[in-house]
């Protein structure tokens, strides 16, 4: 894949699948922004892919604030000049029956899985289009296709990143900038492995190929959207799920 030493954006890039996406993005030449609300996390992923011969930089930015993403990317884009890439990766789950489900929980996944990447697709977007080049990559699920009981905030959140995603498509197209969406089923992160054994058993026999999938199964996806062979897809979705949506 060809990246012409491109920098980019990945949130939640402290673990899990934006540290897959961080670091195969590095393992191609691209400079590599790490965000996270923790700095030890991010740090130490930066640090990690540093020490591995890649570009890398620790940034920690609670996204689910809106003022300071947009006065974190006015930053950015002051040092960088321009960022190429964005991956908007950070999510969270506040799981439960929506009988129980409180407005605090629906917000707090609204805001950090959904608002977060309209903030930094604004802030970034905008610059890429003058610049007429980028990429977006937005990580939504397969949940926001087929929908999940005790999920109704999350599944709002990844089908609202679906369609975010398609709207700003046709916006920046013009403009030399794709937009693109992954949704991955089920993927050994932190996230799945706090489910049980019943309910990890019963996830694995909705899966075509009876497995989850790895961080780096989705990172791959991500990288290729974003190189330059990729520059004639915008605003599609890839599902990454083991054949689990079909």
């Amino acid at each position: 894949m060809t990246f012409n030493n491109r920098t980019a954006l990945v949130t939640g890039a402290g673990r899990g699948i934006g540290k897959a996406i961080a670091e195969t993005l590095a393992k191609n030449g691209v400079n590599v922004i790490c965000v996270s609300k923790s700095a030890e996390s991010c740090g130490a992923v930066a640090a990690a892919i540093t020490a591995a011969g890649g570009k890398a930089k620790a940034l920690a930015v609670d996204v689910s604030d809106g003022p300071a993403v947009v006065k974190a990317a006015e930053e950015l884009l002051k040092e960088y000049g321009k960022i190429d890439i964005l991956v908007n990766n950070a999510g969270i789950t506040r799981d439960g029956l929506i009988a129980r489900m409180s407005e605090d929980d629906w917000n707090a996944v609204i805001q950090t899985n959904l608002t977060s990447a309209f903030h930094w697709s604004k802030a970034i977007g905008w610059p890429m289009c003058r610049a007429r080049y980028g990429r977006i990559v937005n990580i939504a699920s397969v949940v926001g296709i087929v929908g999940n009981a005790g999920q109704a905030n999350y599944a709002a959140a990844k089908g609202g990143m679906i369609a975010f995603t398609k709207a700003i498509a046709k916006e920046f197209a013009k403009r030399g900038v794709t937009a693109n969406v992954v949704a991955p089923g089920f993927i050994k992160t932190d996230m799945t492995s706090v489910l049980g054994e019943e309910v990890q058993k019963a996830a694995t026999g909705m899966i075509p190929m009876q497995r989850f999938g790895e961080p780096s199964d989705i990172a791959a996806a991500v990288a290729f959207l974003c190189s330059e062979e990729a520059n004639y897809i915008t605003g599609q979705v890839f599902t990454v799920d083991g054949g689990m949506a079909m």
